[in-house]
């Protein structure tokens, strides 16, 4: 005779392994920079972000359903491989955020970047046409003041638009993820 209790365990031990596997080897977190090597348009922080930017987009909540939605200004400026980059986002709720990102680029693409509320120094690679940033953010306040373990990924596409994916992860759990689309603030869009 066989213990339902044993299958039960042992069941969501499978499951759990599975769940992890898929996690590390597909999916959002499964990406490498290496992984667009070679590709083309090849992105450039000092070029495709640089002077004033427009970004617009979505954040979706813990369970999927969109929770914020955001304009942003954006405007960044290059001395060599150092950069500044000043964000004003404008949400949907009414609430104005700003930051100053600290940029740096080393001769092999790999980035540093710091702004007052992230913890330490957020590192990052450029690759192809994509960019990927990790950093620890404080969140506002007035969203929980909590620290969050960010992923950025940046995608140049082939009309020179930028699309940001960005995951937020508390405890391993995903809390967030960010959708938005930048652009050079001065390219002529239509809207709906």
């Amino acid at each position: 005779m066989t213990d339902p209790i044993l299958f039960t365990l042992l069941g969501v031990a499978l499951t759990v392994a599975a769940l992890l596997l898929l996690r590390r080897y597909a999916g959002f977190s499964a990406q490498a920079p290496g992984d667009y090597a070679g590709a083309e348009p090849q992105f450039d922080l000092r070029r495709h972000l640089n002077g004033p930017i427009a970004c617009e987009g979505v954040i979706y909540g813990p369970t999927g359903r969109v929770a914020s939605r955001f304009t942003g200004a954006f405007e960044a400026t290059w001395e060599g491989n150092r950069g500044t980059m000043r964000e004003r986002f404008l949400y949907d709720s009414g609430t104005v955020q700003d930051r100053e990102w600290q940029l740096s680029i080393g001769n092999d693409g790999r980035i540093q970047a710091s702004a007052p509320d992230v913890i330490g120094t957020g590192q990052g690679d450029q690759s192809g046409p994509s960019v990927r940033l990790l950093y620890r953010l404080r969140l506002p306040e007035g969203a929980g003041g909590h620290v969050v373990d960010v992923t950025d990924w940046m995608y140049l596409t082939p009309g020179g638009a930028i699309v940001n994916r960005s995951e937020f992860r508390k405890f391993g759990i995903k809390v967030a993820e960010l959708v938005a689309t930048m652009h050079p603030a001065n390219a002529e869009r239509t809207a709906a």
